[in-house]
């Protein structure tokens, strides 16, 4: 285990992440409202899903893509080849105010070389007990069950 501490070192993204992020929400129009990151980027949030994503959407992608970010990382570092990586991911939400998520399926598809059942569950264990931000910043009632599969191209 010891050589797979020392081979998941975080040097890299992990330690740059900014202490403070920040960003802005401006109305544009109706219930519509452009959301800007401290980098720039732009995207719409529409509580009608007409124009743009809801909050809630957005949330549930930044857990997929925090999960994303480690797994990939974490799975190079143990070299690993990947080819192909997909998330397909799902949410309950409460039924009535406030309807935050009450559980969330996460499904990843992966392919590659030297990808085992062991190396998942060890990234994954790793991204949801220390790593992912977007995680440890949810409720601690939420259920989340993440399944694997893998395609071994070797």
């Amino acid at each position: 285990m010891e050589s797979d501490k020392e081979s998941l070192d975080l040097a890299g993204y992990k330690e740059k992440t900014p202490p403070v992020n920040k960003g802005t929400l401006t109305l544009d129009r109706d219930l519509i409202f452009v959301a800007r990151t401290q980098r720039g980027y732009e995207f719409e949030y529409d509580p009608k899903y007409e124009w743009g994503c809801s909050p809630t959407e957005t949330l549930l992608l930044s857990v997929a893509g925090c999960l994303a970010i480690d797994v990939v990382s974490f799975l190079r570092k143990m070299r690993a080849e990947i080819t192909k990586f997909k998330i397909d991911i799902s949410g309950e939400r409460n039924p009535t105010p406030p309807q935050y998520y009450k559980s969330i399926e996460i499904v990843i598809n992966i392919s590659g070389k030297d990808i085992t059942p062991q190396k998942m569950d060890r990234v994954i264990a790793l991204s949801q007990e220390k790593y992912c931000s977007v995680y440890h910043s949810l409720r601690k009632d939420l259920k989340v069950d993440v399944k694997y599969n893998i395609t071994n191209e070797d």
